[in-house]
């Protein structure tokens, strides 16, 4: 899969391709189905696939701090992009020039100037340019002039609920990761690299594994139990806290993890957490000895998960 960040460079590397646009935040089942059928389109047509991706996300550049949170960072995206077969990923830089180009704009100097597009696959509710005035009939009628197909691609149910990222974020904020799982087609995880901390859980006999999250908000807070896999493809069992550890009056969102009969040096590694139970929410202690004595129960609570949903 071919990376293109700026949409400047787009035109050198694209002579036609088969295309769709969107956030495509944590490349969900729904977004699976979009990119299964355009990869069927693309081979009919001898185009390449492309997924044409914004950073920031739209409304993490209207909203800030208030947007919603993301399932995945891209880094995380990029990778499974590419397990579904596509064969390039522009990413523009979303910012107040990109924001007041007109929609006509939009049609004519990027989707037919730059990106050079045969087909394009977009939802019928897809809006764009200044003040959102262009629309799915607007596309239409520009795939005529300029010699491009447009098709709408419908919103996919499982079991008749709506397959969204607004829906997936909406289950892990419930804490029913199992739902979240079912949508996503794959267990909630985060990628990320381990960091030095302050070796606080190592005094406390708890040692950690810390993980910096590059992102403006989470999707999930608290305690859970989890699986890291490690670049080696081993798997560990561990209790992971998402968040800014009040006890020690954190105000970084950091992701802690404490694996189970681990004894080894990770430190710069690329590590997988994924998300199997939730335990409880994050709190403030009066002081370090009850902390280690909650940090204690949480991982009994966890291996005891483990024991009874994961047995050999």
């Amino acid at each position: 899969m071919q990376l293109i960040r700026g949409l400047h460079h787009a035109s050198r590397v694209l002579q036609g391709c088969a295309l769709t646009i969107g956030n495509f935040d944590g490349v969900h089942l729904g977004h699976q189905a979009v990119l299964r059928h355009l990869r069927q389109k693309a081979d009919e047509l001898h185009l390449p696939v492309a997924v044409l991706l914004f950073e920031p996300q739209p409304r993490e550049y209207f909203m800030g701090d208030h947007a919603p949170a993301r399932l995945m960072r891209l880094r995380d995206k990029l990778y499974y992009l590419q397990q579904a077969n596509v064969d390039v990923v522009i990413v523009a830089k979303f910012d107040r020039t990109f924001a007041e180009q007109s929609a006509q704009q939009f049609i004519e100097q990027i989707l037919v100037k730059q990106l050079h597009v045969k087909f394009l696959s977009i939802g019928d509710d897809f809006q764009f340019g200044a003040n959102r005035q262009g629309n799915f009939a607007m596309l239409k009628q520009a795939g005529e002039r300029f010699g491009f197909t447009v098709e709408d691609n419908h919103s996919f149910c499982l079991d008749e609920q709506r397959i969204s990222s607004t829906t997936i974020r909406e289950a892990l904020a419930k804490d029913e990761l199992s739902l979240a799982e079912s949508l996503l087609g794959k267990p909630y995880r985060i990628f990320g690299r381990v960091i030095h901390g302050n070796k606080l859980g190592r005094t406390l006999g708890f040692p950690t594994a810390n993980i910096r999250l590059h992102r403006q908000v989470n999707p999930i807070k608290g305690v859970y139990a989890v699986k890291v896999r490690l670049k080696s493809g081993e798997i560990f069992n561990g209790v992971a806290n998402m968040g800014k550890r009040p006890t020690i009056n954190g105000v970084m969102q950091l992701l802690e993890v404490h694996l189970f009969d681990f004894a080894k040096t990770i430190y710069g590694e690329q590590v997988e957490v994924e998300f199997c139970h939730k335990i409880r929410e994050e709190m403030k202690f009066p002081s370090f000895d009850d902390l280690k004595t909650q940090i204690k129960r949480d991982v009994e609570t966890a291996k005891a998960f483990f024991s009874k949903n994961f047995k050999k």
